[in-house]
């Protein structure tokens, strides 16, 4: 998988989670939390400027405010916002994701 490709897969999955996020929280009032946060989730999908400096935000709110949440979260985002979101993850997972980018960056493009 190139970085275009995985790029593309984790878009996807960021999608994906907003898309479940926003219809989960849709009977929820319009100023609530965590439906702002939904949203936030939903906006990060339109790939702002911004993007990289966005997402672990919105994640450690995610996570810090609403735990109950994070097992729908997908930990291959995790991993590719890095940064304190790795904070998130286990060592064992840690290991596992650096073997799996050291493998797809040793496959040629």
């Amino acid at each position: 998988m190139n970085d275009e490709q995985y790029l593309g897969h984790c878009r996807s999955l960021l999608g994906e989670f907003a898309e479940t996020l926003a219809t989960r929280t849709q009977q929820l009032p319009q100023e609530h939390p965590l439906r702002e946060l939904a949203a936030g989730f939903q906006s990060l999908g339109n790939y702002p400027s911004d993007f990289y400096e966005q997402g672990p935000d919105l994640i450690a709110r995610l996570f810090d405010t609403y735990p109950e949440f994070t097992p729908t979260f997908p930990r291959q985002l995790l991993w590719f916002f890095g940064a304190n979101c790795l904070h998130y993850m286990a060592e064992e997972e840690l290991a596992e994701f650096q073997q799996l980018e050291d493998m797809r960056a040793a496959t040629p493009p």
